[in-house]
């Protein structure tokens, strides 16, 4: 029997490989078993939410690769649970949406396969303890995004706006899995839930800072965090279905959720709140401004995504058990209304044929349905009673109130506080209530499969506001690990008049007055300018690109001798660097033997390679070359290795045999290199061959013994089943080396051929 927790994992992968197998996607009233896997998960973890509850979480551990300590770990307990249920349940709403949304049975079927995918790895993501597990669902995650923002793949800018979504998460991924390399290399601990134990070893280090920006980093840029925020109003370029998931409700929640992890591991310093305040709040405001300004309803939507990102950002920041309930409160009110308002958006669009506010209105009528359940997304995204998004604001300025420095905090929340609900007005009151300016004929309310996400999630946003008792201990026993203190108090829908009311009345108040004089308040907020950022990274793609190129045509400039030199300096740079750390006394104490032979060999190749640099002959050259490798080969068999002195002699008569062939019939020899740069390689010759030399007496000096050459010949023959030792090292120790040459000599030799073959066709020709 499969364990509860990959069976998840296997319930939400498997459609990526049934789906493809269909000879023809279920229509008509079957369309809805594309949803099945979703909400069969959802119910599953369910199912587990009584035990965890109770303090016993759910955990699964088996070995992977045990050689490297990595094993297969899932945890699941408290805000895990919370980002599971949102990812299963809005993720089966969204497949059923998605069927009636696209159109023909090829799109249809791409989208329910790659949104399976992408929710299989967000699943992974709230479910995997192992940091290395966690970090490849969280690439998974980048990977399958790209390939749903870029879903509309002929489109120009939607493969451009996927591109830059993959950079920008793909850069954070690699930068959280540095960090996790750090965290545990001075930890020794790899589970991210055993890991919050060395809190203090961790922020005492003095690799802390690093490990803090490394994280951060892939937080910050998972969630569209200031400076990275620039890439998710350029994503909402992909289909509907794909904005209403992964920027609503799961993958902008992964970086947030990052940071719900490692606020018991990083968390508790000024930096953490620093950071997470100073990028938060920036985000806060920004998110709000560029929403404001915006007349695209999916662009005014994602605005308002990036405003409640940053207000969890900075609710986290803050710190604390009322903020930490805050942002858990935040997150789940976001994830009903938002979802909702996005799917409600793509079916104004697919009714109406635009989603431009300016020319929308008046639709209540002809969608009354939509409407309603637009009224009730966009009442819970203002803020209002009795809603869930009320009771998450009014805790977050309650946790803003007990805060030391209360003044900035309470100003921020209630000025941006004051612009989402402005866009709320914008998203859900203008299209639906406000006046036509085009009326439209054949406006219809849409599908079933459509509608009904958006009713359900919407109606949830007022049924948990009213009934908070149903989310109250799930969010509560999610924020105990984010506090030094426990939440002791419960959740409450009413806690009197007091301050928090006051001030959550007046950022509506303020909301409402800044719609009412939006057509004078947009140019001010038009001059923020928050998609400035995309210029800048535009500006640096290209700048890399360009140095990219420029690198490239220098160091591939197709001469041999360029490419040579540039080995040679390479490989000078990093070895002496070496010699001089490790230094180079005491290194002629233990020089190798010397002897007449050796010493005969020595001069002769020295009289050759004097003879291959000045002859004119191009044969004399040749056969001095030769003369070289030869007397290789003879220093090879002088030091017990006949081996490598057969192989060289081979090689070496085939190689004179080969260019033989070749010289003789190319034309006059004429110099090619020019005095300066014989000098030139003169010098560079002599430096090298200086370097080796040393590099040799040092490694005959350390004086290493002789283990390796020992277990070597210790395992030759019962491992090997070879009394060759040279042989076995090259068939068994080192076969995956041995195959490579050979694949590289068979390419090589290939190409040769066909560059031969080419120019034997011309000249038949």
């Amino acid at each position: 029997m499969i364990d509860l927790l990959p069976g998840i994992l296997l319930l939400l992968l498997l459609p990526c490989f049934i789906v493809p197998a269909l000879g023809s996607f279920p229509s008509g009233r079957f369309g809805w078993l594309i949803s099945l896997p979703a909400f069969a998960a959802f119910f599953l973890l369910l199912q587990a939410a009584p035990g965890i509850l109770e303090g016993q979480p759910v955990e699964y551990r088996v070995p992977w690769v045990p050689l490297l300590n990595v094993d297969f770990s899932l945890h699941l307990s408290g805000i895990r649970l919370i980002l599971a249920l949102l990812v299963t349940g809005i993720g089966g709403f969204i497949q059923l949406y998605a069927y009636g949304y696209m159109h023909g049975p090829s799109p249809t079927k791409r989208m329910a396969i790659l949104l399976y995918l992408f929710m299989f790895a967000m699943a992974g993501v709230c479910l995997a303890d192992h940091m290395i597990v966690f970090f490849i669902f969280w690439e998974i995650t980048s990977v399958s995004s790209y390939l749903l923002i870029g879903f509309n793949h002929a489109d120009k800018v939607s493969r451009r706006n996927a591109l830059q979504a993959l950079l920008v998460t793909g850069l954070g991924g690699v930068s959280l899995l540095l960090g996790f390399i750090m965290m545990a290399s001075i930890t020794g601990v790899w589970h991210l839930s055993e890991i919050a134990a060395f809190q203090p070893q961790l922020v005492s280090s003095s690799f802390y800072p690093a490990i803090l920006t490394l994280v951060l980093l892939g937080a910050f840029t998972k969630s569209a965090q200031f400076p990275f925020h620039f890439w998710l109003p350029n994503a909402m370029a992909a289909p509907t279905p794909v904005s209403a998931y992964l920027h609503s409700a799961t993958m902008v929640k992964a970086g947030v959720f990052l940071l719900f992890l490692m606020t018991p591991i990083l968390g508790m310093t000024t930096a953490w709140s620093t950071a997470l305040l100073i990028s938060g709040g920036i985000t806060f405001f920004l998110g709000g401004a560029f929403g404001f300004v915006q007349n695209d309803l999916k662009k005014i939507l994602a605005g308002s995504t990036l405003a409640i990102l940053g207000m969890i950002t900075f609710l986290i920041g803050i710190g604390g058990s009322k903020a930490s309930l805050a942002a858990v409160l935040v997150l789940l009110a976001h994830a009903f209304y938002k979802a909702s308002l996005f799917m409600i958006a793509g079916c104004v669009d697919h009714s109406t044929g635009t989603r431009d506010i300016q020319v929308l209105g008046g639709l209540k009528k002809a969608m009354p349905l939509t409407a309603l359940a637009a009224a009730l997304a966009g009442l819970s995204m203002s803020g209002l009673p009795p809603f869930l998004g009320f009771i998450g604001k009014e805790y977050a300025l309650k946790a803003a109130l007990y805060s030391p420095d209360k003044i900035i905090l309470l100003s921020t929340i209630i000025v941006s506080s004051m612009l989402i609900v402005g866009l709320a007005l914008k998203a859900a009151y203008k299209p639906f209530w406000g006046t036509p300016q085009a009326p439209k004929e054949d406006i219809h309310e849409s599908s079933t499969s459509m509608l009904l996400g958006p009713l359900i999630l919407s109606c949830l946003g007022i049924l948990t506001g009213l009934l908070p008792f149903t989310v109250s201990q799930l969010v509560i026993s999610s924020t105990d690990q984010l506090s030094t203190s426990a939440y002791k108090d419960g959740i409450h829908l009413w806690s009197g008049f007091n301050l928090p009311l006051l001030l959550s009345t007046i950022s509506i108040g303020l909301g409402i007055t800044l719609y009412a004089f939006r057509d004078k308040v947009t140019p001010a907020l038009a001059i923020i300018k928050p998609q400035s950022f995309d210029s800048l990274y535009e500006g640096t793609l290209n700048a890399i690109l360009k140095f990219a190129s420029k690198l490239t045509t220098g160091l591939q400039s197709g001469f041999l001798r360029h490419y040579i030199i540039i080995i040679i300096l390479s490989t000078f740079v990093l070895i002496y660097q070496k010699l001089i750390t490790f230094g180079v006394s005491n290194i002629f104490n233990s020089a190798l033997p010397w002897n007449i032979p050796v010493v005969v060999i020595t001069i002769l190749m020295l009289g050759a390679i004097l003879v291959a640099v000045n002859s004119r002959s191009r044969l004399t050259t040749l056969v001095a070359l030769g003369l070289i490798g030869y007397g290789v080969a003879f220093l090879f068999m002088e030091y017990s290795a006949p081996d490598l002195a057969i192989t060289q002699i081979l090689v070496e008569t085939l190689t004179v045999v080969l260019f033989a062939s070749v010289v003789r019939k190319l034309p006059d020899h004429k110099p090619l290199s020019s005095t300066r740069s014989k000098i030139y390689d003169l010098t560079l010759s002599i430096a090298f061959g200086t370097m080796i030399t040393l590099l040799v007496l040092k490694s005959n000096s350390l004086n290493l013994g002789h283990g390796i050459s020992d277990a070597i010949s210790r395992l030759s023959y019962p491992e090997g089943k070879g009394s060759n030792i040279v042989n076995v090292i090259l068939v068994d120790f080192r076969a995956l080396d041995t195959w490579g040459e050979i694949c590289v000599l068979a390419i090589a030799s290939l190409g040769a051929a066909s560059i031969l073959n080419t120019g034997i066709r011309k000249r038949e020709k």
